[in-house]
């Protein structure tokens, strides 16, 4: 006989809980510190507190304007993935010719 009791599967003792996903911002997955790291590669060295929630308004927004062309690609293409060319093509219709790919 194992020693764990009778109790019935599932009942209030407690076990294992439902795991349920945290809806939040993404862009919050964007860190502090990421973003401390891309200033310092740009040459930054103190950065004010208050630049974090700025830096991610100004990527929201950046990235939906080159999202909603890649997306723009992809529907004329009739496709429902957006593909790596897209975002090429998206990037250089927005003036950011992005090099090193084959386009």
């Amino acid at each position: 006989m194992s020693g764990r009791g009778k109790g019935i599967q599932g009942s209030a003792r407690g076990g294992a809980k439902c795991h349920r996903k945290i809806l939040r911002d993404s862009i919050q997955g964007l860190t502090n510190s990421s973003i401390r790291r891309l200033a310092r590669r740009a040459g930054v060295v103190r950065i004010s507190g208050l630049i974090y929630h700025e830096t991610r308004a100004v990527l929201r927004v950046y990235l939906s304007s080159v999202i909603r062309d890649a997306l723009t690609y992809a529907e004329h293409a009739n496709r429902k993935t957006i593909m790596f060319m897209d975002i090429l093509y998206a990037l250089k219709r927005q003036g950011q010719t992005l090099y090193g790919f084959k386009t």
